[in-house]
């Protein structure tokens, strides 16, 4: 794979030199310094001349950072010329503002898709984005990757006669009704109202869950509100057991530990897709690696395969 050069920003690079261990091809150099009045300057420090580009960020804390290196990074590629340029987004933060739910408010899922393509990107590889709707905020391709096949490889090492698959509300239902399929199982939902970033209401949940094994399956974790709301609800329903699984673990305010104290709580699943905070880890605690998945989108994208064809 001669013609194609990787980069990763700083958000992530332990992903990025994984993916490129299963791509069988070098991370290149990106040297990032900052100026005595705080603007940073990047430098890709290997040739991009007619080469096929990929820049790994994900938009993890501190996001506004991240993604002004990565807006950096693809200019950097652009003027030199690149032959095509890729965004490999393994978490995409701003997909959460996806509407205007509120009168004067930014739609920031748009308004940064604007920036990446006009900083230069000419198609995105993204992993589980928040809603449907943010694939098309981007006027660039964009394939859309997730997590349940990783998941479900996961769980299916467990006895799944009794467990039902809950998502925490109706917009995630869909995700978890596919996800349910993949291990033979039935699926519920929470009714679920959010007030503010940390306050939601679940006011009850949709299908059978008593006496049941429970896989709680949301697409990413911060703050752990709506598991902790959730949580309330499956205790009033006496459910026999709780696992909880997100593609996206941002544990935010030792979620994760705070997570792990809960003793109907017997195990937490997250993916690779953002780095786990320091101190973050704990027994109950078990990551998945995506790696395998994103570098070989990354090999089709870059040999004209077929990406969809990863979910057939």
């Amino acid at each position: 794979m001669r013609d194609i050069a990787v980069f990763s920003g700083s958000a992530h690079p332990d992903l990025a030199a994984e993916i490129c261990d299963h791509l069988g091809v070098p991370l290149l150099p990106t040297r990032t310094s900052r100026f005595a009045n705080d603007c940073i300057e990047v430098q890709l420090q290997a040739n991009c001349r007619e080469r096929d580009v990929f820049l790994i960020q994900p938009l993890v804390p501190p996001v506004q950072e991240n993604l002004v290196e990565l807006l950096f990074m693809l200019d950097a590629a652009r003027g030199a010329s690149a032959g095509r340029i890729t965004v490999v987004l393994p978490h995409y933060a701003y997909a959460r503002s996806d509407k205007k739910d509120a009168p004067r408010i930014s739609i920031g899922g748009r308004l940064v898709a604007d920036l990446l393509t006009t900083a230069g990107a000419d198609r995105v590889l993204a992993m589980t984005l928040h809603s449907p709707q943010v694939h098309g905020f981007f006027n660039i391709p964009v394939d859309h990757l997730h997590a349940l096949q990783e998941l479900a490889r996961h769980f299916r090492g467990y006895d799944l006669s009794n467990t039902v698959v809950v998502s925490p509300d109706l917009g995630n239902a869909k995700e978890a009704a596919a996800f349910a399929r993949l291990l033979g199982v039935d699926v519920a939902a929470g009714a679920k109202q959010r007030y503010a970033d940390d306050k939601v209401v679940i006011s009850t949940i949709i299908g059978e869950v008593a006496d049941r094994d429970v896989i709680v399956l949301d697409d990413e974790i911060a703050k752990g509100s709506t598991v902790f709301e959730l949580l309330d609800r499956l205790r009033e329903r006496n459910v026999r057991s709780v696992r909880v699984a997100c593609t996206h673990g941002l544990f935010a305010a030792n979620a994760v530990q705070r997570l792990s104290d809960e003793k109907e709580i017997e195990e937490i699943v997250c993916t690779n897709t953002v780095p786990i905070p320091v101190g973050g880890r704990t027994d109950k605690l078990t990551i998945l690696s995506v790696a395998p998945a994103l570098a070989e989108a990354m090999r089709r994208i870059h040999n004209g395969e077929s990406v969809s064809a990863l979910f057939a």
